[in-house]
């Protein structure tokens, strides 16, 4: 059976990466979980919420851009010291 491609599967959503976040918030609040088990759900809540947080910024640089406020990046100049 082939792998499958990550191109052909739908980027998460803002809101399942949410849901996902304030179940593991939960689980974690709970001390219900074992030491080993925390420490992987903490992990998926990090990159979960690192997802998130790349979904907010493209969403606000795409209003910026709509709205004619984006920041023109500016060349700085190179210092090695």
């Amino acid at each position: 059976m082939p792998a499958p491609d990550s191109a052909t599967e739908p980027a998460p959503r803002f809101e399942d990466l949410v849901g996902e976040l304030e179940k593991i918030v939960g689980q974690l609040e709970s001390g219900q979980l074992p030491l080993e088990q925390s420490l992987t759900a903490f992990e998926r809540g990090m990159g979960l919420s690192k997802q998130a947080a790349a979904i907010l910024d493209a969403a606000e640089l795409k209003v910026e851009q709509l709205a004619g406020t984006a920041a023109v990046p500016r060349a700085e100049p190179f210092d090695a010291r």
